[in-house]
This record gives C-alpha cells, structure tokens and sequence, in this order.
C-alpha cells in the first residue's frame, strides 16, 4: 500500500513539474533570464504604446479606414522608390566615368518607369498625393527634388506642371507635426508598424513619431474627407438630373 501511495506522489510531482516547464517562455535570443534571489526576470523587445482613437462619430470610422486603405495602397511604392534611390547613389559613387554614370542612371531610370508607371496611373487622386508626401517620408526629398537630380530642372518643371493638372504637386512636403492629412498618414503607418500590417523601413526624414502622436492624444479629423464625398454625391445628382432632362427632351 504504501508502495503504491509512494508511486502515486512521485506520478503527481512528476506531471506538475512537467505543467510548469510547458508553461515557460521559450527562451531565445530576444529573452534574457536572470536568477535574482527567488525571482526570474525576462527582459522583452520594448512595444510602443499608441493613444486610443476618439472618433466625432460612428461613422467617422468608415472614413478613417478608407483612408487608411489609401495609405496602404501608396506606401509599397515610396518604400520601393526609396530603395531604388539608395542603390543609384551607392552604385553611382563607385563610378568615376561622367558618361558611366550618365548610363547608368538612364539605365535604372528606365527601369523605375516601367516597374511603377502602370501602377501609379491606376491611382486615384487621394492615392497619388499619398504617395507624393509618404517618397518625401522615405527619401528625406520630395518628388520634385528627387526628379531635379536625376534629370534636368525643365524636365522636373514638366513633370511638375503635369501633376498639377491633377491638383497634385510633386512639390508636396510631409509635415505630419503640423498638416492633419500627414498626422494621418504617420497615425496609421505606426499602428500598421506594430500590427506588423506593412514593411517597416527607416524614414530618411527625421519623424518624432511618438510626440507628434501623443500630442492628438488620438484624435481623428476627417473631415476633409466627408465634404469631398458630399462634392461628388452632389455632381452625381446633378449628371443625374441632366441625363434624365435629356431623355424627356
């Protein structure tokens, strides 16, 4: 009998020390344990904490998150745009010859064009001047500027008055401490970030992100937005009106 008690406590301790050992982090590179006295102690990657959005409304959402697509949309192609320029210069300081590097820059310019024109023609209006501030977020230069130095300044000036055909200007600076549109934009990278939704990489400008986020303490305006809707559904009526006009006549 008290054989059996005996392998029935050795049966118990065995399978709770087994529990216990289940339950334990699995310690690797990114966990440190440290014996200090009675106590373990793990020292893990530091997270950012974001303020909790404070929407005006219900439906004040939905506008955030079709905005947020929009961003979303855009920001493969800055980040693309980024590393292409990083591989032009690094490749273009190891050339000493002027006609080389002249080449060479046709060369990768061709190939940019051909990788993102397609896709950016497909764009809309809110996606193209995303995709203008978030080059000036990657590469520390607006478009314009980044145009200017690989081509000539008429050349950046066409391109320049082209865009603007399109109430676009590649002139466009990203300023998310001061322009809501930007604070936007730098709201939903950084929760995309976390949420590892999006490639995180360096941006060349130098972004406090944490302050200028905390400063709005999550507010959400977007506003700008529903009266751009309000426009359209407005011309809407009115083509509507005049297609109906036109069919009476």
């Amino acid at each position: 009998m008290r054989l059996r008690i005996i392998f029935l406590f050795i049966t118990t301790v065995f399978n709770l020390t087994a529990q216990v050992k289940d339950t334990l982090p699995n310690f690797t590179d990114e966990y440190f344990l440290v014996k200090d006295g009675d106590t373990l102690m793990i020292e893990l990657n530091e997270v950012a904490v974001l303020p909790k959005h404070k929407f005006k409304s219900k439906v004040d959402v939905n506008y955030y998150y079709w905005f947020r697509k929009k961003v979303f949309k855009a920001y493969p192609y800055a980040i693309l745009a980024s590393k292409r320029l990083d591989s032009l210069n690094a490749r273009l300081n190891r050339i000493e010859s002027k006609s080389k590097r002249r080449k060479y820059v046709k060369r990768v310019q061709k190939y940019v064009e051909e990788e993102l024109t397609d896709q950016i023609k497909k764009m809309t209006k809110t996606e193209g001047r995303v995709l203008i501030k978030l080059i000036h977020r990657q590469t520390g230069k607006t478009v314009f500027q980044n145009i200017k130095e690989l081509r000539s300044g008429w050349k950046a000036f066409w391109y320049n008055t082209t865009a603007n055909v399109f109430s676009l200007s590649l002139k466009d600076e990203f300023h998310p401490e001061s322009e809501n549109e930007d604070y936007l934009i730098e709201d939903i990278l950084q929760r995309a970030y976390i949420d590892e939704a999006l490639e995180y990489q360096e941006p060349k400008l130098k972004i406090d992100s944490n302050e200028i986020l905390n400063a709005r303490s999550g507010e959400v305006d977007v506003e700008k937005y529903k009266k751009m809707f309000a426009k359209m559904r407005k011309k809407r009526k009115k083509k509507k009106k005049k297609q109906k006009l036109k069919r009476v006549g």
